[in-house]
């Protein structure tokens, strides 16, 4: 069975997704710590472009508790054409076309594949087929500026396959890409 390659993304009600600390901290409870430990058991591996890396890298490398020392622990790709050195624990870089090696990745991996984030990487994988599932978390703030999650690029439809409302007010939207054959 192929892995699946799921992109979870965090946005506000306005739309906006960059420095989700700033707003998706406060909701990020022992409810949603268990929630995101459990969707990660099942991953081989974390993909992220080198923003998302040198954002996640010094709060999660310090942090001990049980989701963190996961997040420590997988094997984190980092897609980057200027990143060398990674300090992070267990990432390798890759500097060649990403569509490739994705490809390659969904091929050999043992488990499944997450992305945390909708940047470049993430949207170059959709528009080229690569993300089996799309994880919107919607949180109950309206940030009022800032960069909107989506961007210019190629279209591509989408299936709502599950919703879910959390306690704290956080809506989840699934979306599953349509086949271009039907």
């Amino acid at each position: 069975m192929t892995p699946k390659l799921t992109v979870a993304a965090l946005q506000t009600l306005d739309g906006v997704h960059d420095s989700p600390r700033s707003f998706a901290g406060p909701y990020f409870d022992d409810e949603a710590a268990a929630r995101s430990l459990v969707a990660l058991e099942s991953c081989a591996a974390m993909l992220m472009g080198r923003t998302t890396y040198e954002y996640f890298a010094p709060g999660w490398s310090a942090a001990t508790d049980p989701y963190a020392a996961r997040v420590n622990g997988i094997t984190k790709y980092v897609f980057s054409s200027t990143l060398t050195e990674p300090t992070w624990s267990n990432t390798r870089v890759v500097s060649g076309d990403p569509v490739a090696a994705v490809t390659d990745l969904k091929k050999q991996a043992d488990g499944d594949l997450m992305i945390y984030g909708y940047g470049q990487l993430s949207q170059t994988l959709l528009e080229h087929g690569l993300v089996d599932e799309l994880k919107l978390s919607i949180f109950p703030v309206v940030a009022g500026a800032g960069t909107p999650l989506f961007r210019r690029g190629r279209s591509r439809a989408l299936r709502l396959s599950g919703t879910r409302t959390w306690r704290n007010g956080t809506i989840e939207l699934t979306y599953t890409p349509v086949s271009s054959a039907g």
